[in-house]
């Protein structure tokens, strides 16, 4: 922990409520122990769920309701009320507070990506403290990321941080009334420990959690998973105290890029390798057109796809160079034909060995 520079805090709304209503205690003391890491010369960046609880009651709603439409109205109700919460949670200790909210595509296009990046970084240099949540006014499955748990996962590489602590209702990953201490990288053993059930009013749960550790110690973080209502735990796990799960990070970090690529992008199709391509990517090289077999899914050119064998064993995910129907054409040919069959010419890979991340 004494690395740690930078902690991505994600707090689920059974953390923040009180039967459903918003626990200030619990919020100013959590405010109080991210003021307290920037005052030891850390980063901090929130994400925070609660918006639609705070809908619920702004629009008067008897209970959560269930249908999507009253559900992204009270996220726009609630929203503004979270910020001003989260504001004054933090005016006590001179920090500025700002409103970022993403949704999936925000990160899936890489220009948007990189423009968010640096205005988290410029909010970072003024001292502030981003606030972020999933824009659920307006999120729709196709770019919703889901949940806060996965949001937070894609911040924590967004900002470049090294650590990702997750506020739960749950004291920590249990095994059975065990708790889980510590999550190698590499434990397959985690996921068979994880419940099922989600907290009242939050959409993720343990399942979402443990996910979201994964996807950032793949790229070289750390994460954790702690009991958010638990008084000064932040500070405690900071302190290196053990408390919660711990998830190691792993040792072959994915660059910001391949990440990127991996765990944020959503699959628009797929390419069937043969046994001399599926080898040559996994040596390093890229993906020649003659080294596909067959194409699955109507995809445009940069998009992701994912990369199998005939076996339907999955090798990676790349974006591809050509679309679709272009692959039609030059799948099972040479490089030097393509300009022949399309006219043009894009560059002789279909998938460039720096666009493209093995499975693990």
């Amino acid at each position: 922990m004494n690395n740690v520079r930078r902690v991505v805090v994600k707090i689920g709304t059974g953390v923040l409520t009180t039967k459903g209503a918003i626990d200030r205690a619990i919020l100013d003391g959590i405010a109080s122990d991210c003021a307290a890491l920037q005052r030891a010369g850390r980063d901090v960046v929130v994400v925070s769920s609660g918006a639609i609880a705070l809908g619920v009651g702004v629009l008067a709603y008897p209970t959560r309701p269930k249908t999507m439409d009253a559900l992204q109205a009270c996220a726009a109700a609630g929203q503004g009320e979270l910020i001003r919460l989260w504001r004054e949670a933090f005016a006590p200790h001179g920090r500025p507070v700002a409103q970022v909210l993403l949704t999936h595509s925000d990160l899936a296009d890489r220009k948007r990506y990189l423009n968010a990046r640096r205005a988290l970084a410029e909010l970072q240099r003024r001292g502030a403290v981003a606030v972020i949540n999933e824009n659920d006014t307006v999120s729709v499955d196709e770019i919703a990321f889901g949940d806060n748990d996965a949001l937070s996962a894609q911040v924590t590489n967004l900002v470049g941080a090294e650590l990702l602590v997750m506020l739960s209702v749950a004291p920590a990953l249990l095994d059975g009334d065990r708790r889980v201490p510590m999550v190698l990288a590499g434990d397959a053993t985690a996921e068979s420990f994880v419940r099922t059930e989600t907290s009242a009013g939050g959409k993720g749960g343990m399942v979402t959690k443990v996910r979201a550790a994964r996807t950032v110690t793949a790229i070289g973080a750390a994460a954790v998973i702690a009991e958010g209502r638990s008084p000064g735990i932040l500070s405690r796990v900071l302190a290196g105290e053990d408390v919660g799960t711990f998830f190691g990070a792993s040792v072959e970090r994915l660059a910001s890029r391949k990440h990127w690529i991996a765990h944020t992008l959503r699959s628009k199709g797929t390419l069937v390798l043969d046994d001399g391509a599926a080898k040559a990517i996994r040596a390093g090289r890229s993906l020649l057109p003659s080294g596909v077999i067959e194409t699955r899914g109507d995809f445009g050119q940069g998009e992701a796809v994912d990369l199998v064998r005939e076996d339907g064993v999955v090798l990676g995910r790349g974006l591809t160079v050509y679309d679709a129907a272009e692959l039609l054409l030059i799948r099972r040919k040479k490089s030097s034909e393509i300009e022949s069959l399309l006219g043009y010419h894009l560059g002789d890979e279909v998938v460039h060995a720096d666009d493209l991340v093995l499975a693990t």
